[in-house]
């Protein structure tokens, strides 16, 4: 794997945006963030989505919206390669994935990072790196993505993010994925406050005081 590879991966982007400045190799002043908000359509609360987008601008970020799911493959790939950054937000994990793969923006995605673009993933956004998100019908309904024949995610990462661990409203379900796959899943549970770094191969856990 490329020793160029960042990525940021969170539960809550919005409590631990601080950190991405101190630990992204790039600096941020008016760079641009292809940001994708796509896992948020079929869910009831999206308020992240805004609070996300607020906090990169806060760090000087220049956020472009790509909805993978309305935007046409050139669309999409214009966009990815334009952006300095990439930034998937959170919501139904299943829902993401069909339509990253739908429109082949998985690959596109899996290129930009390989080569080196900083990526932050969001909840969601983060889960989509493991190998697999079969581990996730615990925590979103699969039945928002019926176009999806595969568990198989990106797998740019051998771990698997457990975003939101400890945290209201996700405490329950959190130890109960913990239980079910934690004996045969590199889990990595993560609360609202905290990040896991990629670099390269090189995975560690930072933590917002």
């Amino acid at each position: 794997m490329n020793s160029n590879i960042f990525m940021f991966l969170c539960s809550s982007f919005a409590d631990v945006a601080p950190l991405l400045e101190h630990a992204c190799p790039m600096e941020l002043q008016e760079k641009v963030v292809t940001f994708i908000p796509t896992a948020s359509i079929p869910e009831s609360y999206t308020e992240y989505v805004g609070l996300g987008r607020e906090a990169l601008e806060t760090l000087g970020l220049r956020v472009e919206l790509l909805d993978v799911a309305e935007a046409s493959a050139e669309e999409i790939e214009a966009s990815l390669y334009r952006g300095d950054l990439i930034y998937i937000s959170g919501g139904n994990t299943f829902f993401l994935l069909q339509e990253l793969k739908r429109k082949g923006a998985d690959k596109l995605i899996q290129r930009e990072i390989e080569t080196g673009k900083p990526y932050i993933g969001e909840s969601a956004g983060a889960m989509i790196l493991a190998p697999s998100i079969e581990y996730v019908q615990l925590m979103n309904e699969t039945q928002a993505a019926p176009e999806l024949t595969s568990f198989a995610a990106l797998g740019l990462i051998e771990k698997y993010p457990l975003p939101h661990y400890q945290c209201f409203p996700f405490v329950e379900i959190g130890e109960t994925v913990l239980a079910t796959y934690g004996g045969r899943l590199s889990l990595v549970p993560i609360t609202n406050h905290q990040a896991i770094i990629v670099r390269g191969r090189e995975l560690s856990i930072i933590t917002k005081e």
